[in-house]
């Protein structure tokens, strides 16, 4: 049932159907099985900053098996995040100053600039996420293909106060506002709700509707990848049709499955059209995604501007220039806003009680966070020089694996809905 155009945008469901479901799903996931994109560092470790939470899911299917040392490639275990060979010997004299306690005056003019630069980019304001320290004794290597997202059991009180927490006192929205299903109230057909949503500006509302759709993704992988069977000899995953009608189901829902599937939709749009523009950072000759093995490195970056050039052909792109366009004070304030409602909801992912869902729920956050960084970094990245470090907008390869996972997600999610589609044609 989910058709046609969508709200705040150009675009429909079956040209991001097309687009993504032929073209782009494949290659990216391709790019996902590389080595460069499969370790993540994370720490799943840290204590929840909001409440008093030391309840862990004890589920088999809720664990995450981190690396050994030696299965992760050198060249990410070492000082990874910075690439070009200029990029690393900055980073080292970085290192080697903040040591002596001071930028070394026998280093020249140039390179001191550069060290300074490279330490205040580091400390710099612009990023959507509360980066994990990924220096940090708990912060671990996870292969993601061997710790694939999906239904782990987790649910109930712990999962809704997450969610619930995200929704309320993030999403910009007012307590005497009622959320459409939300349990126990009574409930107006989420028309109060939608009034309010269409009466506030294209930002907080975009925000919204960001959120529900990564929440709409993740209850996707959830109800494609099931656990049907659990017997001693063996674990059998595959889609369940009820699980996921009891979400998206237009009549199950009360109407809200379908509005939840559009801004699944509308999530796709923001991170392409973050893909679209970040080409020039990964494009200077440069850059390198670096993991030691130069053969299968240069073949990787080749996969990923592919990937990038697609992108950028999509023929609908979402026209991000309606965000923050208004008076500047009142954008700059909003958009400081946005930044902290966004690092906040990062912070939550903390309290997940699920290992597995906690490490998915970071990297997709911090995959979405990176996007919004991207789009409005715009004209940082556009001044980005063809050579040298580029010293206005810079990722960490967290960050870089983290984008390209969530938009594989995301990817992920479109094309499981055409399964479905399938699977409820047949059906009938």
């Amino acid at each position: 049932q989910v058709t046609g155009y969508l709200d705040d945008c150009t675009c429909d469901v079956e040209t991001i159907d097309a687009f993504n479901n032929y073209k782009l799903f494949p290659r990216l996931n391709e790019l996902l099985e590389s080595d460069y994109f499969r370790y993540y560092k994370v720490n799943l470790q840290k204590p929840c900053p909001f409440w008093d939470d030391n309840s862990h899911c004890g589920m088999r299917d809720c664990a995450v098996q981190p690396c050994h040392s030696d299965e992760v490639p050198d060249g990410i275990r070492s000082g990874s995040y910075k690439y070009s060979e200029e990029a690393n010997t900055l980073t080292e004299e970085c290192e080697e100053a903040k040591r002596l306690g001071a930028v070394d005056d026998s280093l020249s003019k140039e390179t001191r600039q550069a060290v300074l630069q490279w330490a205040q980019h580091d400390d710099s304001s612009d990023s959507f996420c509360e980066a994990d320290d990924i220096h940090s004794p708990d912060a671990e290597y996870v292969d993601l293909l061997l710790n694939p997202e999906r239904y782990t059991g987790y649910k109930g009180p712990d999962a809704w106060k997450i969610w619930n927490s995200i929704y309320e006192e993030n999403c910009f929205k007012p307590q005497n506002v009622k959320r459409p299903l939300a349990s126990g109230r009574g409930d107006d057909g989420g028309h109060t709700f939608y009034k309010w949503l269409k009466g506030v500006c294209v930002e907080k509302r975009a925000f919204y509707r960001l959120i529900s759709g990564l929440h709409a993704s993740i209850n996707i992988h959830l109800s494609a990848r099931y656990l049907l069977q659990d017997t001693w000899s063996e674990q059998k995953w595959g889609p369940n049709v009820t699980e996921f009608q009891q979400r998206f189901d237009e009549v199950l829902t009360s109407g809200e499955g379908p509005r939840r599937l559009k801004n699944l939709y509308f999530l796709y749009l923001i991170e392409l059209r973050a893909l679209s523009k970040v080409l020039p950072f990964f494009e200077r000759p440069g850059f390198q995604l670096y993991t030691g093995n130069e053969s299968q490195d240069a073949e990787t970056k080749h996969l990923l501007l592919e990937i990038l050039h697609l992108a950028k052909s999509f023929p609908l792109h979402f026209d991000e220039n309606s965000f923050f366009a208004g008076n500047k004070k009142e954008a700059a304030k909003l958009k400081e806003e946005f930044r902290l409602h966004f690092k906040n909801i990062s912070k939550i992912m903390d309290c997940v009680g699920c290992f597995k869902c906690r490490l998915w729920g970071k990297l997709q956050t911090q995959g979405l966070g990176t996007a919004l960084k991207i789009l409005f970094s715009e004209n940082l990245i556009e001044r980005i020089p063809e050579s040298g470090p580029s010293y206005g907008f810079q990722l960490t390869r967290q960050e870089i694996v983290a984008l390209f996972n969530a938009f594989g997600r995301v990817s992920t999610s479109i094309k499981e809905l055409e399964n479905f589609r399938n699977i409820l044609k047949n059906m009938r």
